[in-house]
């Protein structure tokens, strides 16, 4: 059984790499849906209850908030995956500007979860860590990042 965490900010691509890559296979638990954390947690308990794979798309800033779904998760025995989604916040603020009418989020709510992100680290209990990033074809891109590289690195406005 598998738990992902999505870790970016808004509009750096996280629920379209959902789409193409777990759809069929994980069930999606968004605070966006979902509007409250409360009921995300709840969906998370009911997941690992019944063993079910999914995928909590959410911007996952603060390792506090991480916690909250891997300490769980490990613990029912889970595998605990991060995809951490490096994105400029040029970029991200430009793909938030095109999104449909009522989900764009407001300008300064983006760069203050830029500001306050935290990288994942294995401290944490990943199992596993990818960057996710997007070429210059708009496709995703995705690595693995190893212990030996320790934790992946911030990255800084640009």
């Amino acid at each position: 059984m598998e738990a992902i965490l999505f870790i970016g900010v808004q509009g750096s691509g996280k629920t379209t790499f959902y789409k193409e890559r777990f759809f069929d296979t994980h069930v999606r638990l968004s605070r966006d849906m979902l509007k409250t954390r409360n009921r995300q947690l709840a969906l998370v308990r009911a997941c690992l209850a019944a063993r079910q794979p999914f995928v909590v798309d959410d911007t996952n800033a603060a390792k506090s908030r991480r916690a909250e779904s891997i300490g769980p998760a490990r613990a029912a025995g889970f595998r605990v995956t991060g995809y951490y989604f490096r994105c400029a916040l040029r970029a991200a603020l430009g793909r938030n500007r095109l999104r449909p009418k009522g989900q764009v989020v407001p300008v300064p709510g983006v760069i203050a979860t830029f500001k306050r992100l935290e990288p994942p680290a294995w401290s944490e209990g990943f199992d596993e860590i990818s960057i996710v990033g997007i070429d210059a074809e708009n496709r995703f891109v995705v690595r693995g990042w190893t212990r030996e590289q320790g934790d992946p690195p911030r990255l800084e406005r640009e």
